[in-house]
């Protein structure tokens, strides 16, 4: 028999199978997704693989076949199916096999197993009790101390016995060796999940919530696999219905995975999940310890879990019967990996779901466009909930133009109205969030006076301001110098917008001296449940205003906020990115979504210097679908994703004019392959910071209608760079359709 075998070494140029002979004692052993030692290279050095398949045909001459040296113990194995969605992975997002096998392993190494002890008596109670008297008379005052207890309770723990009672190891022994009693031990799995009280609450549901409900649960009880859309606004109840989808799921006897965006969703996630499901629902994200990661696969392998609640890397725990994926705030960037293969979490899925017949549902109030295009053409299912679950009206929101604010001398981040509802609000006792957006941060110029922000004129994205007076396009490379005065208004108040979470911790404890400030940013945050610690901090009104970043905005429900103030909506609006106008629209409406949650209504102030935006106004309005149709009629003007679809080609190397030749190179070929095909190659140009730690970076951008005919100029590149060894020094990294 022979294993093909996918060798652990990330070079391009050996990603590709090998195939060894399977000695025989390791035949009835050995599976696909296991790792291995295999002797590898001229020198037969020892070296780490995957099987990804088994054979009785050799593809190789016989002769020269080498065999397995040893399976690796300390390993945790792929499951076969997650091996099929690694190959995919490395189709359709680019990077090797090996790169795309440890995305899809959450946990690459095994842990130490956590063991319980226990003593059992193996007596009955009388020929027990006999016993006792007989250490008692021979004075065996330790084994006398064990016998009492175990005639008490008689299985007892292995710990208790030797801190209460005082009893050694040889006492415990010599009562085994006497057929006394049986040292059992059991294994523990560690457990991130400290569950409370598990009353199981009545879901009450609105008639837009049983709609979606009881669609789900039909067509899935007929054996209907699609991929939902779940488009309800802020307040709808959305988790109720995945809650209720889940049921449905688990009462069938399989699992469901639920992705949330952030880490800091994680606690108030889980404790409403687990009112419904208790132990059965475990988390996975990177703040566990290595132990607690490797037990909720272990976990979730055995089927002691039915829902696994986490970010991105959940998407590959290894359920026995996976039914139901469940990615909530669907549109968040964070579902896209930065490293290779680069793949989103909403594609991924929509395949794992097909390869192990499960279903897919996407939810969020403000839907990514790619969803709701797709939503649109008919490729997912659709369901809406326009209404919040409590029937609480929408807040109020009250958008501030910062140029007025300027000229009538008022230079605080906080407009004089929101100053005004703020004390208005301490004064009743309720809770204010106040959201810095800083997203964008690389500093895109605007004029104070007049809104105006400097794009490039041939792409319609934010110039942004490098070192030595330079404002640069990532998209075109188009540069121009700085500029000193407005070329709009004349005004000399242009210039970068700065300003951090700190700066307005300190602010407001100034300007509010009697009120409770918190502060939640990446620098609160990075300890070990730092975020539960500061939510359930405000949850329990131990503070009367929360300052924070967008992670202050994500699904939380506070029902005790009624005032959010977001400072500076222009920061992610005027970012050298297509997609600014979408974010800009989702965090806008995602803070809107944050207050009036209880029983008093809420109001919004959104202060920014471009009130009359069309991200903004649809944002004031709450209304998506006037958003949609503005951005939709951008991106088909302009050909960006989903009308079209865009690669971006990322090369790094530590020589500039290698690099510069390289990309010189690639974008010939490109141009050369296409032939008729309908693609667009554009730059290469920065990527927005030209050099990292002394390594030059470049990026070219391919834009197509079709999605396949990228894949295939890709595929063609890797073959092109792998013959050409002037490319061995370059580094290259595929992005498609790039966050």
């Amino acid at each position: 028999m022979f294993a093909d075998i996918i060798i652990d070494i990330k070079h391009e140029k050996l990603d590709k199978i090998f195939q060894y002979r399977i000695p025989d004692r390791m035949e009835n052993e050995l599976k696909p997704g296991m790792e291995v030692i295999v002797p590898f290279g001229n020198g037969n050095r020892p070296t780490k693989g995957y099987v990804t398949g088994i054979s009785d045909r050799c593809s190789y001459d016989l002769s020269k076949v080498k065999e397995i040296t040893e399976i690796s113990r300390d390993s945790v194995e792929i499951e076969a199916k997650l091996i099929a969605l690694a190959a995919w992975m490395k189709e359709n997002y680019g990077g090797t096999m090996i790169q795309a096998l440890k995305t899809v392993l959450p946990i690459k190494q095994k842990e130490n197993a956590r063991v319980k002890k226990y003593l059992r008596l193996l007596l009955d109670e009388e020929t027990g009790k006999a016993r006792l008297d007989y250490y008692l008379e021979k004075n065996q005052r330790a084994r006398a101390r064990l016998m009492a207890a175990l005639l008490d309770d008689p299985v007892l723990e292995y710990d208790l016995a030797m801190k209460k009672l005082h009893i050694t190891l040889p006492a415990i022994r010599a009562l085994e060796e006497q057929g006394v009693l049986a040292l059992e031990s059991e294994r523990v799995y560690r457990n991130p999940v400290r569950g409370g009280s598990r009353e199981t609450p009545d879901i009450t549901f609105t008639s837009e919530q049983q709609q979606a409900a009881e669609r789900f649960r039909r067509e899935y009880r007929e054996g209907k696999r699609y991929t939902y859309l779940l488009h309800g606004v802020t307040g709808s109840g959305k988790t109720e219905v995945y809650i209720d989808m889940i049921r449905t799921v688990v009462q069938m006897g399989k699992q469901a995975i639920v992705l949330i965006p952030e880490i800091a969703l994680t606690y108030q996630t889980v404790m409403r999940f687990y009112r419904h499901f208790g132990q059965r629902v475990s988390i996975m994200n990177s703040r566990l310890s290595a132990g607690e990661r490797y037990d909720q696969m272990m976990r979730a392998k055995a089927g002691e879990i039915d829902v696994m609640i986490g970010p991105r890397s959940a998407l590959f725990t290894p359920f026995p019967d996976l039914g139901l994926i469940v990615i909530d705030e669907e549109h968040e960037p964070t579902y896209k990996s930065e490293q290779a293969p680069r793949y989103h979490a909403r594609e991924t899925a929509v395949m794992r779901a097909e390869l192990e017949g499960a279903g897919v549902v996407l939810g969020s109030a403000t839907p990514s466009l790619e969803a709701m295009y797709r939503a649109r053409k008919g490729e997912y299912v659709l369901l809406t909930m326009k209404s919040r679950s409590r029937m609480q009206s929408m807040a109020r929101v009250h958008t501030v133009d910062l140029r007025a604010e300027l000229k009538d001398g008022n230079r605080s981040i906080l407009s004089r109205q929101l100053q005004e509802m703020m004390e208005e609000r301490l004064s009743r006792r309720e809770q204010i969030m106040l959201f810095l957006n800083r997203r964008g941060y690389s500093g895109f110029v605007s004029c104070r006076e007049c809104g105006y922000a400097v794009k490039c004129p041939h792409c319609d994205v934010s110039l942004s301001v490098h070192r030595g007076g330079k404002m640069v396009c990532h998209y075109c490379g188009y540069e121009q110098s700085k500029v000193t005065c407005c070329p709009e208004c004349g005004s000399p108040y242009i210039g970068e917008f700065r300003a951090g979470t700190q700066q307005i911790e300190d602010m407001v404890k100034k300007r509010f001296p009697g009120a409770a400030v918190l502060r939640m940013d990446m620098d609160t945050t990075r300890q070990k449940d730092a975020h539960e610690k500061i939510l359930a901090a405000f949850a329990n009104g131990e503070a009367d205003i929360l300052v924070g970043t967008q992670m202050i905005v994500k699904g939380h429900d506070f029902p005790n906020v009624t005032l959010v103030g977001v400072l500076a909506a222009d920061m992610s609006l005027y970012t050298d990115d297509y997609r600014s106008g979408e974010r800009t629209f989702q965090l806008l409406t995602q803070a809107a979504g944050r207050a009036g949650r209880g029983e008093r209504p809420g109001d919004v102030v959104i202060q920014t210097y471009d009130p009359a935006h069309y991200a903004i106004e649809a944002a004031a309005a709450q209304d998506y679908e006037m958003f949609y149709q503005q951005e939709i009629a951008y991106r088909e003007m302009m050909g960006y994703p989903p009308a079209e679809n865009l690669t971006a080609v990322h090369a790094a190397c530590e020589d500039e004019e290698l690099l510069e030749k390289g990309c010189h190179f690639l974008k010939e070929y490109v141009l050369r392959i296409k032939g008729q095909a309908a693609v667009q190659v554009i730059g290469p140009a920065s990527p927005g910071i030209d050099k990292i730690r002394d390594i030059y970076r470049r990026v070219i951008y391919l834009k197509a209608p079709e999605y396949d005919t990228l894949v295939k100029i890709k595929d063609r590149m890797e073959q092109y760079i792998e013959i050409n060894s002037g490319f061995d020094k370059i580094w290259i990294q595929f992005d498609f359709n790039p966050m």
